[in-house]
């Protein structure tokens, strides 16, 4: 589904790379976990596959096209759904908003079907009378599981986490985890999480880790 061919990326200066010659294969229908020590350049390479940066050489293929010739925005806008630590929601609206926002934007399947919107967030714990707050006015879990239910409610297949249990106690921790496994397992998408929670980690189904420059595979 995403294949990394020889990427490379640096800041100022291309002698001293965050990482190089990478090349990697995400599949749908798993979920994957990246982890590494603080700005070894995590999140960096998730911004890369998000589409959100370009990679100083090398190219990310997205269903066998490289997403610069699809197009970034095109890509950000069908092909990929990003879940944020801070959940990224619009804090002036409900989460139902939410939900119809996203839907409308991305040119969903279900766009402007509000029934699927609250049906989706009571699978996850969330009724219709809480589903019409303001965001602000969940607690951090359940924000972030607005977050996670705007990526099953869009049609995207790829889905990127960035340290999405960050802000979070044990047992959200837990919930959110399942909640993206279930992405890749029930509706056959990609998942892609950045992380520096071992445990989180190791619910994925694989592991890499990035060090010296070069992602290793954890056995």
């Amino acid at each position: 589904m995403i294949e990394i061919k020889d990427i490379a990326y640096w800041y100022e200066n291309k002698d001293n790379p965050l990482f190089e010659n990478v090349n990697l294969v995400f599949e749908k229908g798993k979920s994957y976990a990246i982890v590494g020590r603080s700005g070894s350049g995590k999140t960096t390479f998730l911004s890369l596959i998000a589409g959100l940066d370009k990679p100083k050489s090398g190219e990310i293929l997205y269903e066998g096209e490289a997403i610069n010739r699809i197009g970034l925005t095109r890509y950000r806008n069908k092909d990929v759904s990003i879940v944020f630590q801070s959940y990224n929601l619009f804090t002036y609206m409900s989460a139902l908003e939410n939900l119809m926002t996203a839907m409308a934007i991305t040119g969903a399947s279900h766009s402007g079907d509000r029934e699927y919107a609250i049906e989706m967030l009571k699978k996850v714990g969330i009724d219709e009378e809480t589903a019409k707050k303001n965001v602000q006015h969940l607690s951090g879990g359940q924000q972030q599981r607005v977050a996670v239910v705007r990526t099953m409610c869009c049609d995207a297949l790829l889905v990127v986490a960035d340290e999405p249990t960050g802000n979070l106690d044990e047992a959200n921790t837990k919930e959110i985890i399942e909640l993206l496994q279930d992405l890749a397992k029930s509706q056959g998408k990609c998942v892609i999480i950045v992380t520096h929670e071992p445990d989180v980690a190791q619910m994925c189904d694989v592991q890499y880790v990035l060090k010296d420059r070069q992602f290793q595979m954890i056995d």
